[in-house]
């Protein structure tokens, strides 16, 4: 690692963290106008830019070999850029968190206590691929009042080049530092190692991409890490489960998005219920192309499915597979989930309500669910409008995070002269 990459990193991040002070008392109407002014310029001749510079990473991306998925996630047409620009507008409509008070009341001495959302500072985001998640962290990120620091990866660096400039032309343009969106000049990975070291500058880190890069974003920082290594999702029909509800959200959680987080990767089934349900299941995914693989309890009522692996109850497909085994009860279901779940997202089907309490406050996941598809662990789908992220770690947000869970809350207390006996 050379000094000069130091000192540049190092050099962003304090400006970054300057602008984060400004923008933290920021007015709403001041927020809001940037994200307007974004969208309008991604609709207009600055959003051409960002399309050419799209095509630059998109040909250099073919050269390199990258796969059609990767290939897919880094392409920005006209049509996905007005997707882009339409979320900003979305964002900007969106209620501010920032200086909300919460859990207020009156303390027997007069006190007026409870708890204000404020800005956590610098946020950083470590990314692949994606460029939309240039504008997407930039948008939830300043409309909390926030900065943000991005690196990106290096197939898509000039798409997040271009867009990171729409961003600083509208803070300008709006009277407020661009230095509040600050994205990393360089391809060169060893930025990342500088970036998560910036303890006391860097407030908190997103790592966004594979579980590789999660885990080494997580082992090397020395800043709060908001992780997120991957979606082990099940769905357990309960012996008490309506089937017809049961089938439709397990086809649900399975094949509506396979290569999501939130989607299904295995479904456990009570052993009263397996001689029934489980044919009907196995016909279902296999109309959808899905690829079963059962435990032994499971597979006797099942056709042409392979053998389950112990890995493969730990393994995130993101594909048309799936995981099929057969329990004693929902003892052995929440067991099975504390085993090799993810801390993502977990759903009961069962008409028991002392079933479905039991899941709710013994299974630990960031969402857990009764008689619902995995699939609604989302910030749009749970009403926050947008996310940054879903985070499986505890502290300080656990599932979808929106722009209040880019907000710390301080006590702040209101008196009359109030003095401690």
């Amino acid at each position: 690692m050379t000094d000069d990459l130091t000192t540049l990193v190092t050099g962003l991040a304090r400006r970054a963290k300057d602008a984060s002070r400004v923008l933290a008392n920021a007015t709403t109407a001041q927020k809001n106008a940037v994200l307007r002014r974004a969208a309008e310029a991604l609709r207009g001749e600055p959003g051409d830019r960002v399309i050419e510079a799209n095509e630059r990473d998109m040909a250099a991306a073919q050269q390199m070999g990258l796969s059609k998925a990767m290939l897919d996630r880094l392409d920005l047409d006209r049509k996905r850029l007005e997707s882009v620009a339409d979320g900003l507008d979305q964002v900007a409509g969106l209620p501010d968190p920032v200086g909300a008070v919460v859990e207020e009341r009156v303390l027997d001495n007069g006190l007026r206590v409870g708890k204000m959302r404020a800005p956590l500072g610098l946020v950083g985001i470590i990314y692949e691929s994606r460029p939309n998640v240039t504008a997407d962290a930039a948008s939830l990120c300043l409309k909390s009042g926030n900065a943000v620091l991005l690196r990106g990866g290096k197939e898509a660096f000039h798409s997040n080049t271009a867009i990171a400039e729409v961003f600083t032309q509208a803070l300008a343009a709006e009277g407020l530092p661009p230095e509040a969106v600050t994205l990393l000049p360089t391809t060169d990975r060893q930025a990342t190692l500088v970036m998560i070291g910036l303890d006391g500058i860097l407030d908190m880190v997103i790592p966004r991409g594979g579980e590789g890069l999660i885990r080494f974003v997580a082992e090397h920082a020395r800043v709060p890490v908001i992780q997120h290594y991957k979606g082990v999702c099940h769905v357990f029909v309960d012996g008490s489960a309506d089937p017809e509800m049961a089938l439709e959200i397990a086809l649900n959680a399975k094949v509506q998005r396979p290569g999501v987080c939130n989607a299904m990767e295995t479904l456990l089934v009570d052993a009263a219920l397996a001689p029934t349900f489980l044919p009907k299941l196995g016909a279902a995914m296999d109309a959808k192309g899905v690829e079963i693989h059962a435990d032994d309890r499971a597979a006797a009522h099942l056709n042409g499915v392979k053998s389950a692996s112990e890995a493969d109850w730990d393994t995130e497909y993101l594909d048309l597979i799936l995981n099929v085994g057969v329990v004693d009860g929902i003892d052995a279901a929440i067991a099975h989930v504390a085993k090799h779940g993810s801390n993502h997202t977990e759903a009961i089907v069962t008409k028991d309500a002392a079933h479905a309490d039991r899941w709710l406050r013994e299974v630990d996941a960031s969402l857990v669910l009764v008689n619902a598809s995995t699939r609604f662990n989302d910030g749009f789908a749970l009403g926050l409008g947008a996310e940054i992220g879903i985070s499986t770690t505890k502290l300080h947000a656990y599932g979808p995070m929106g722009l209040a869970e880019l907000c710390t809350l301080k006590w702040v207390g209101q008196g009359e002269g109030q003095v401690r006996q």
